[in-house]
């Protein structure tokens, strides 16, 4: 551990907890404009963490600690994960500590606890949408896992900063198998993410709502500590993929100028992921619950279709 990798550390660290809300505020913006609406600011989402931080969190009588502690194990969760993907270095102190594997267990923990919390105090909607959560959480990781492990076979490793700096080092060319990876990553991504066409945070409709039902019984700072970590899963997902399938402009261990261009350059393909999702989710509909295994059977199969083409063909 050098003085170079503990502050590529803390940058990433800073940047993963600040640049997390600008990026669902970037989204939403960019969401508004393709429909024709008024546009929030982009800081929103740091006037509404601030709001909710400094109100009264309200917890109900019957409440085990499982409730009152879920927020903080979602949120180290999420904040740890973001903190192994190699944004802006690969030289990363965290990164020997835990592999792809380990960071989709990260998030399953954090599925785990908040499916929890949420049949906690016993009401209908906290149920349905615990249910709904493992669900798409069952069908989604194994997919996830899929996207991952075409990654590592390429660089014949599964920690990911290994695996970053083997694709950015290899000549340019659009391989079969990571195109059906980046595919299923995409569909994994919305899932995860409460995004449509599996899910739409903007709305509270009983058919419809997961995020939303798992998070109505919060208030206060337990509130804003779950809306900052679904920030922070967005930006890790989004992070994730660029650095697998965009690894260009990530520093390596040894190169101190790179990482100067690194910041400028995860921030420009933020941009450029931020308004594609925004995109996606303007042309798409919301999709009934009954489909969502449909949707992550295929990206499933897409995932095994990269493995077995990278095996068979070698491309």
């Amino acid at each position: 551990m050098n003085f170079e990798g503990i502050f590529a550390q803390l940058l990433a660290m800073a940047v993963a907890l600040a640049g997390a809300p600008l990026l669902s505020g970037w989204v939403n913006q960019c969401r508004a404009w393709l429909q024709n609406r008024r546009a929030p600011p982009l800081t929103m989402p740091f006037r509404t963490l601030h709001k909710l931080f400094w109100k009264e969190s309200v917890v109900a009588h019957d409440a085990s600690p499982i409730f009152r502690l879920a927020p903080y194990i979602v949120f180290g969760c999420m904040a740890l994960a973001s903190m192994i993907i190699p944004t802006l270095s690969t030289n990363l102190p965290l990164a020997p500590a835990a592999d792809a594997i380990a960071l989709v267990g990260l998030f399953g923990i954090a599925r785990l606890f908040i499916s929890l919390a949420a049949m906690d105090i016993g009401t209908s909607f906290g149920t349905m949408g615990a249910r709904r959560e493992m669900l798409v959480g069952f069908l989604a990781e194994p997919a996830f896992l899929m996207v991952l492990f075409t990654a590592s076979l390429i660089s014949s490793s599964t920690s990911l900063a290994n695996t970053v700096s083997t694709l950015a080092h290899r000549e340019f060319a659009i391989l079969p198998s990571l195109a059906f990876a980046g595919l299923a990553f995409t569909m994994v991504s919305l899932a995860e993410n409460a995004r449509v066409p599996i899910d739409n945070p903007a709305t509270h409709l009983e058919l419809t709502m997961i995020h939303e039902a798992l998070i109505l019984e919060y208030s206060g700072r337990h509130l804003a500590l779950i809306e900052w970590a679904a920030s922070l899963k967005l930006f890790a997902y989004s992070c994730a993929g660029l650095a697998i399938f965009f690894p260009w402009g990530i520093a390596e261990a040894s190169d101190h100028v790179a990482l100067l261009w690194a910041l400028p350059a995860l921030a420009a393909k933020l941009v450029v992921g931020g308004f594609t999702l925004a995109l996606i989710e303007t042309i798409l509909a919301k999709m009934r619950i009954f489909r969502v295994p449909e949707f992550l059977a295929t990206a499933f199969l897409l995932g095994v279709l990269a493995i077995l083409v990278h095996l068979l063909l070698g491309a």
